[in-house]
């Protein structure tokens, strides 16, 4: 029966290895989560000992599985050492801090409306370091959904626009998907090696680089308070916005390109109106339903326009 039980666990896993639209949707899901959390914790935790405490978490989350493969990857690891502090740097170190700074300062409707332009950002990078420049479809798709992240953030009424005020914490936020960008685009290039290794060696060179900071915030006494949501806060970063969404995003990435993923990134939006929904009590109302077509419309578009001139 055990037996029965870990050969099915493992079907189900390769399975889901090779679903990109799955991955990626899911990675969404937990970034989106990870946003309003930072948000609501926002005092709470330190902007810096969050980011360190979250890569380093993941890093020993993983470790037991990566080991193995980080012993076999390591000459490959270490040739390649420029690239892989620089992905350390772009996807988890600056990009991370300058987020959950960000969020001291802004709201969370500003920091969803932000977290929409993501996919300029890697689309910007891709042509900028590779020369690689979106299809038509792709930049259909990612038109069509950005309208729709539009449509549910200002809740169908556009005059909302000029009523939304940005602040230095709206800059950092944008800092951030900038820098991710680099890291995005750069992801096609990282070296062959096994997915475990890369995240595991990226999320620790990510926590070390991170440090300094977080004692900084220890010296100044800005220190994370111990009760039960810092406690559930810190468990939540750690598992599903790090460990696992790193390792659904790298693969989606791997297997679909970073010009297709990226529309991926308007799913975050439409997936915090819909935390708001269940959780807050908010109602379904028509602009979510427009929003969620258009959004999930776009992303179909680039990814079918995007396979079909593959073919």
């Amino acid at each position: 029966m055990s037996c029965r039980n870990t050969s099915r666990t493992s079907e189900t896993g390769h399975w889901l290895n090779n679903q990109p639209y799955l991955l990626l949707s899911l990675t969404s899901l937990f970034w989106a989560g990870n946003i309003v959390l930072g948000r609501f914790v926002a005092g709470q935790v330190p902007p810096m000992t969050l980011s360190c405490i979250r890569w380093g978490g993941s890093m020993l989350l993983l470790l037991p599985f990566a080991w193995p493969h980080l012993k076999n990857d390591w000459p490959v690891l270490r040739r390649n050492l420029p690239l892989m502090l620089i992905l350390s740097a772009t996807g988890f170190a600056a990009n991370n801090a300058l987020s959950y700074a960000g969020l001291q300062y802004t709201e969370a409707l500003n920091a969803l409306l932000i977290q929409s332009s993501g996919p300029l950002f890697v689309a910007l990078w891709s042509l900028v370091l590779f020369g690689v420049r979106l299809t038509r479809g792709q930049a259909l798709g990612i038109t069509l959904s950005l309208i729709g992240v539009l449509v549910i953030i200002l809740r169908g009424d556009i005059s909302a626009l000029a009523a939304i005020q940005f602040n230095i914490g709206d800059v950092m936020f944008a800092g951030a998907l900038l820098v991710f960008g680099i890291y995005s685009a750069l992801m096609p290039k990282r070296p062959p090696v096994h997915l475990l290794s890369l995240i595991a060696f990226t999320t620790g060179c990510g926590a070390l680089l991170l440090m300094p900071f977080m004692i900084w915030e220890i010296i100044t006494g800005y220190t994370l308070k111990a009760d039960a949501l810092t406690a559930a806060t810190l468990v939540y970063v750690v598992i599903f916005p790090s460990a696992l969404a790193y390792l659904f995003f790298n693969r989606g990435i791997a297997l679909i390109g970073p010009n297709r993923a990226a529309p991926f990134f308007h799913l975050v939006p439409v997936f915090g109106s819909v935390m708001a929904i269940a959780l807050l009590g908010e109602k379904l109302r028509l602009f979510h339903i427009a929003g969620y077509v258009l959004v999930l419309a776009g992303i179909a578009i680039a990814s079918r326009q995007a396979a079909a001139k593959k073919i």
